[in-house]
């Protein structure tokens, strides 16, 4: 999780608004930054698309099959079109893993203790083999591909971000690399709005985010009472942009292009 100390954001409501009526395109030497959203409850998911869509950022989505306020899981038929409007559009997609599968510990022999908090299985803690996760990041992969017709990078980020030297090594092996995110690219979104309001989560990341940063954001938070999308999402881009930053997605960041381009 990010940390670093709060201020008043510079942009008022009023400048970020008119910022955001104007047509906007990335100068040859702006500063990249890479905006990624991980599923949730999908709540907010078409708010989100909309103003993606307003103002032309594409973002790499990794995503799994989670638990949704409305229709089947965010990788079920229910959310179907809303992938393929996304995939149109060309965003990014990759692996959060189908069963969004925790990593807890390393166990002897190159096993690792896991837990998923959907499927079947959620709430149990299981022994898995590398194989046996490498399979499960594939199922989500699988499926995105199914959903828009779009082959996903080699990419996966695990559940809460939470790895290890031993699992990063199985699961490169395995073909999949893991993408976690910058200390400032922690958006803010999980935390409670009571303690991290919107308007404090937004001037930190303005005054925090550089040239390079992963950040990530999720498509619905079931704990959050006030959502963070698209309330800080908005401003968070006008403000970016208007500080000479532009968005890419992970297909080129330089960590990744040459990973990514080797498996296509």
């Amino acid at each position: 999780m990010a940390s670093g100390r709060w201020i008043t954001c510079g942009l008022s409501a009023a400048a970020l608004a008119a910022a955001a009526s104007l047509s906007w395109a990335a100068p040859p030497d702006c500063k990249p930054v890479y905006l990624t959203f991980d599923t949730g409850h999908m709540g907010v998911a078409p708010l989100i698309a909309d103003v993606l869509a307003r103002h032309e950022v594409k973002v790499t989505f990794f995503a799994a099959n989670e638990r949704t306020q409305a229709g089947d899981g965010s990788l079920g038929a229910h959310w179907a079109a809303w992938w393929r409007a996304r995939a149109a559009e060309g965003h990014e997609f990759a692996s959060h893993t189908h069963d969004h599968v925790y990593w807890r510990a390393d166990l002897p022999g190159g096993r690792f203790r896991v837990q998923a908090s959907a499927g079947p299985a959620q709430g149990q803690a299981q022994d898995w083999s590398a194989a046996q996760y490498c399979a499960e990041i594939g199922r989500a992969a699988q499926r995105l591909e199914d959903l828009t017709g779009r082959k996903p990078l080699p990419l996966f980020r695990a559940p809460g971000g939470k790895t290890s030297p031993a699992f990063l090594a199985a699961t490169r092996a395995c073909g999949y690399a893991h993408v976690g995110w910058s200390p400032a690219g922690f958006l803010g979104d999980e935390l409670s709005s009571q303690t991290h309001p919107n308007e404090r989560l937004l001037a930190q990341s303005l005054k925090n985010i550089r040239a390079g940063d992963v950040l990530v954001a999720h498509l619905g938070i079931w704990s959050r009472r006030d959502p963070w999308a698209p309330a800080v999402l908005e401003p968070l881009i006008t403000g970016l942009k208007a500080r000479g930053f532009c968005f890419r997605t992970l297909r080129d960041h330089p960590d990744f292009r040459g990973w990514i381009a080797a498996r296509s």
